[in-house]
């Protein structure tokens, strides 16, 4: 695992610095290029062409390489050597600038691209961070050894105590704890285990030292599950990216057998003279060079992305402005997306003889001395409330169940129901407990000598702008669906109150990107929103990331789209804006191929000289920049 993570934290920073060098080589080359332009406008050719050979060098050298190499290992063309023998092609008739800038445009292109690829590979050694390292093994004498992790063995008895990370998947033997398991199934409220209770790596235990025994190797726990599917995720190619490809490969072929034919065959057939003959082939090479169809989408989609940076929604690239616009179906996590991820106190009730004010003090008192979610959403509730609390007491934390205390000379209990009598709890208050338990709510009781004082009803509630965002994505014709590791009735009022679609409750990570793959297989482009750890697979498999700006950091790394400002709303208007730049981007293609086609029919049938040739070629390049730039206004 360790070798896992070495290459994973090495290779994406080394590939990252070297993209970074490649961008710096391609403005280089663009300042070389005024610099030779200056010069020739001077009259001074030969400091002109030694500076234009310098921006050919510089600003090519990587695509040259990566084209030949590619070459090689492929045994095919590929759209970099078109491109370098289009530039060097412009150069041999005496069109140094426009060879020259072609390098640049597709430089610059290539690096952007390259830097934006090797960065989305760092959440491997983000998810690696939160797997333990070391753990602490049960030795036959009872004495405990401090070892690493990959040294445990199915069957090993471990010690764990309050606040660390659970080092392996397994069961509890002894003692009884809450588990913090917001990086496995994303519920925001721990879970309490006792003994034979499952356990996973890298969740956190919060209260109660517990012993468990080690039921599956490092390889085959789930954590080490959720990393592979993020590796797998990322290593699949899009439909886009897959056509893309197929697309460079064909365009390659046939402008070079057109150029080969070009070359010799109107010699032969139309009887032109040699020097017509590789006149007009070079030409054909220069206008059918694809700088008109990279600059078509570039200008369009840097626009869109800083655009979306200015209204808060970050895209990772090009590719995924391109996947929105195509997205049909959206999926979102509950806890911390749809909701606030953190428990709210909703209903406070109280036995009729007692004092509403004395009692919320009391159980305030007892709350403010653990730190359990629950327990810290109470108290604040109470102090929203303008009650404070009473002097520092003992209390007895009872591990999975509650909180025990002494006050005004009586014990008093604070928990679930099986730990305040699970009868009297559900009869409380004319059965209040199991409606509320019906709306998805949890309750906690009080209770004192005489039988329960107290209910509080809690609920992680659904943002404000969920409701508002969820009718958005609607009204553009996205399903939503909502993915949550809640049980059922909990995720069937949250979804109902959010107005989502369709909901799948109790979800692991690996039947996230279950339910994730059959969206893929229904709606083919399939979006995913989500904030924690436990998401990153699904975020991963989508065809669209999208993550909470205050998420996980893996969460971010992992995902395509950041709501820099966690508004839901943004997500329709990155629909929107991808929608609209599609457009843009047809629109681009379209007129550029136009261009190349008449182009190149004109220069068979000598219409068009290689000026009024560069002049169209470079004319429609600059149409489609503007036309991208479009992209900028923000009134989509």
């Amino acid at each position: 695992m360790s070798t896992i993570q070495e290459t994973n934290e090495k290779q994406p920073h080394f590939k990252s610095f070297i993209s970074h060098i490649e961008l710096i080589a391609a403005l280089f080359s663009g300042v070389l290029i005024l610099i030779a332009w200056w010069f020739g406008r001077t009259d001074q050719e030969t400091a002109s062409i030694i500076f234009f050979i310098l921006a050919f060098v510089i600003g090519g050298f990587a695509k040259a390489k990566e084209g030949i190499q590619s070459t090689i290992e492929d045994r095919a063309l590929n759209v970099e050597m078109l491109m370098i023998l289009a530039a060097v092609g412009s150069a041999i008739i005496g069109y140094w600038t426009e060879g020259a800038i072609l390098i640049f445009i597709f430089g610059v292109s290539g690096a952007l691209e390259t830097y934006t690829m090797n960065k989305s590979k760092k959440e491997i050694s983000s998810l690696m961070e939160l797997q333990p390292e070391e753990a602490w093994r049960l030795n036959r004498d009872d004495s405990t050894t401090r070892v690493s992790v990959n040294e445990l063995v199915i069957g090993d008895l471990l010690v764990v105590k309050p606040g660390e990370r659970i080092p392996a998947d397994g069961i509890v033997k002894s003692g009884s704890t809450a588990i913090d398991e917001a990086a496995i199934s994303g519920e925001s409220i721990p879970v309490s285990k006792q003994v034979n209770g499952e356990l996973f790596a890298g969740t956190v235990n919060l209260s109660g030292a517990i012993t468990m025994e080690m039921t599956k190797a490092n390889e085959d726990s789930l954590f080490h599950k959720i990393i592979q599917l993020v590796q797998t995720a990322q290593d699949e190619k899009s439909p886009a990216q897959q056509f893309i490809e197929k697309f460079e490969g064909s365009y390659v072929k046939v402008v070079l057998v057109a150029v080969g034919f070009m070359m010799f065959l109107p010699h032969f057939a139309l009887d032109w003279d040699w020097k017509t003959t590789f006149y007009r082939a070079m030409v054909l090479l220069v206008v059918a060079s694809p700088c008109a169809l990279v600059a078509a989408i570039m200008p369009a989609t840097l626009a869109a992305i800083s655009n979306g940076a200015k209204s808060g929604v970050l895209f990772k690239g090009g590719m995924h402005l391109e996947n929105v616009s195509e997205m049909k179906a959206i999926a979102l996590d509950k806890t911390g997306t749809l909701t606030k991820g953190k428990p709210l106190v909703t209903e406070f009730f109280v036995r009729e003889d007692l004092n509403r004010i004395a009692t919320l003090t009391m159980l305030a008192t007892i709350e403010a001395q653990s730190n359990h979610p629950l327990a810290q959403a109470i108290t604040t509730y109470a102090k929203s409330e303008g009650i404070g609390q009473l002097p520092l007491i003992h209390i007895e934390d009872k591990p999975g169940f509650g909180l025990q205390a002494i006050m005004e000379e009586q014990t008093i209990l604070v928990g679930k129901p099986e730990f305040v009598n699970e009868i009297d709890a559900f009869a409380f208050q004319n059965g209040v407990a199991a409606s509320l338990a019906g709306e998805g709510k949890t309750v906690i009781f009080m209770r004192d000598e005489k039988g329960i004082a107290a209910a509080v009803a809690l609920k992680d509630t659904v943002r404000k702008e969920a409701k508002e965002a969820i009718k958005l994505l609607q009204s553009l014709g996205i399903k939503t669906v909502m993915l949550t590791g809640d049980n059922e009735k909990t995720a069937k009022v949250i979804a109902k109150e959010a107005g989502i679609d369709q909901y799948f409750a109790e979800c692991l990570p690996e039947t996230k990107v279950q339910h994730l793959k059959e969206l893929l297989v229904e709606h083919r482009f399939v979006g995913m929103v989500g904030d924690g750890i436990n998401d990153a697979p699904a975020l991963a498999t989508a065809t669209t990331g999208i993550a909470m700006g205050e998420g996980t950091d893996v969460a971010l790394e992992t995902a395509d789209v950041i709501l820099m400002k966690n508004d839901l709303s943004k997500i329709a208007y990155a629909v929107k804006m991808s929608r609209k730049m599609r457009r843009i981007v047809k629109q681009n293609i379209v007129l550029s191929v136009s261009v190349i086609a008449v182009l190149i029919i004109s220069n068979f049938l000598q219409v068009v000289d290689l000026p009024l040739g560069v002049i169209g070629h470079e004319g429609s390049t600059i149409l489609v920049i503007l036309n991208g730039l479009r992209m900028l206004n923000r009134n989509i």
